[in-house]
């Protein structure tokens, strides 16, 4: 079955709200972790995850971090204004380009009372360090809006003014707003790439002490970018796959990662967090276009939501990635830097990737069908498991590593 023709009715579950973590525990690694493997499930902690992966692994992480993407807007009338940034306007090369711009930046955006929102208003957020922060609409797309913010200070990049002026963009379905001990737990500590709207939630279960036993046993690590978008909580809402239109995330992987990725094609890659494994099945694509002469829309959508599934020719896992790294090579590129509109569903066939590391997911979202596309139906299985024996889910859940 092609993915488009998946019934997104066929893919829930019902999540009592009491199963859902509104909190993280107080310590990182002590969080549950399920483990499936040919059709068994086993459980431990997140404390002794390096005893379930073999050596010569390479366990591949997300290091975006996530910004403060939520600014309250307060009208003179006493009103307040959500300004939810998504991502850069399109004439950013990347994230980082727009995060680095001063003065002044162009932002697409959710607005929360946008109808509140008079036509040329001009809004106004004042913030520490005696900065001020404007606002003002410029265009309206379906769905968002691109906001022109500009602030007082032109000393200071948009990357710090986001840090004073805005709040930690918990997901909407914990129900409260951040609190102190968010800007620290809603983060991973190897977070380094300021992007991500939510973040890679697999991540947060990782402590010095688990990269530590990683290392010991002899489990490379690789580093890639994945910024995450809001899309990804936002919920399947039509029948089937084909009138679902995924969301594109700006990803990001140097030479050396893709190195390391061949030399480790045999002894294994798992993947933690469903952006890892989106972004490192991205490359194999990219990879395999420049393997048949193929030119990628790198300033674009390098990969499309039904390419996997339309491609007709198939270069090795190998091959592709190998083309993709004589293409850096000869255009002098130290770093791929583009945009993903990968689907991992029902029948996806696995390039790159031979485990995850992942939290679990909501019912009906595309989350759900990339496990899915891992275990088959013994999805079903494990999140039963799951539910019956008090794990914790969504983002400040318990996890799960799981074996293709």
């Amino acid at each position: 079955m092609h993915p488009k023709e998946l019934r997104i009715a066929d893919y829930t579950y019902e999540l009592p709200d009491e199963k859902v973590a509104k909190y993280p525990l107080e310590v990182r690694d002590a969080s549950k972790l399920l483990i499936y493997k040919n059709g068994r499930i086993s459980e431990d902690t997140y404390q002794n995850i390096a005893a379930h992966i073999p050596h010569n692994t390479l366990m591949v992480f997300n290091q975006t971090k996530v910004v403060h993407a939520r600014l309250l807007f307060k009208k003179d009338t006493g009103g307040v204004i959500e300004v939810f940034c998504l991502e850069p306007g399109d004439e950013y090369a990347d994230i980082q380009t727009a995060m680095l711009q001063k003065g002044s930046v162009r932002w697409k955006c959710m607005i929360g009372g946008a109808a509140k929102w008079k036509h040329g208003m001009i809004l106004q957020l004042h913030c520490k360090p005696h900065v001020i922060l404007f606002a003002k609409i410029v265009d309206r797309q379906s769905g968002s809006f691109t906001v022109e913010l500009s602030w007082d200070n032109e000393a200071m990049s948009f990357a710090e003014v986001l840090h004073y002026a805005g709040k930690v963009p918990l997901p909407p379905y914990l129900h409260r707003d951040a609190d102190a001990s968010d800007e620290e737990r809603y983060q991973t500590i190897f977070a380094k790439e300021e992007g991500s709207v939510a973040a890679p939630t697999a991540g947060l279960h990782f402590t010095e002490g688990v990269m530590n036993s990683i290392a010991e046993k002899g489990i490379e690590k690789a580093m890639v970018t994945l910024h995450v978008g809001a899309g990804t909580f936002k919920p399947v809402q039509t029948e089937t796959m084909l009138e679902h239109e995924m969301h594109a995330e700006w990803i990001e992987v140097d030479e050396a990662t893709l190195l390391k990725l061949m030399a480790h094609l045999e002894t294994g890659i798992v993947a933690v967090g469903t952006t890892s494994m989106r972004t490192l099945e991205s490359l194999y694509w990219i990879g395999n276009n420049l393997f048949h002469n193929r030119q990628p829309d790198f300033a674009g959508i390098a990969v499309s939501q039904w390419e996997p599934y339309d491609s007709e020719q198939a270069a090795s896992p190998f091959e592709a990635l190998k083309s993709l790294q004589l293409y850096m090579q000869e255009n002098k590129l130290q770093r791929i830097v583009t945009r993903t509109q990968i689907l991992i569903a029902p029948e996806y066939k696995l390039r790159i990737v031979k485990g995850l590391v992942t939290n679990f997911h909501q019912p009906q979202s595309t989350l759900l069908l990339l496990v899915a596309a891992l275990i088959g139906k013994d999805w079903r299985e494990a999140y039963n498991y799951a539910l019956s024996h008090n794990y914790r889910f969504l983002s400040y859940g318990d996890g799960c590593l799981l074996w293709a």
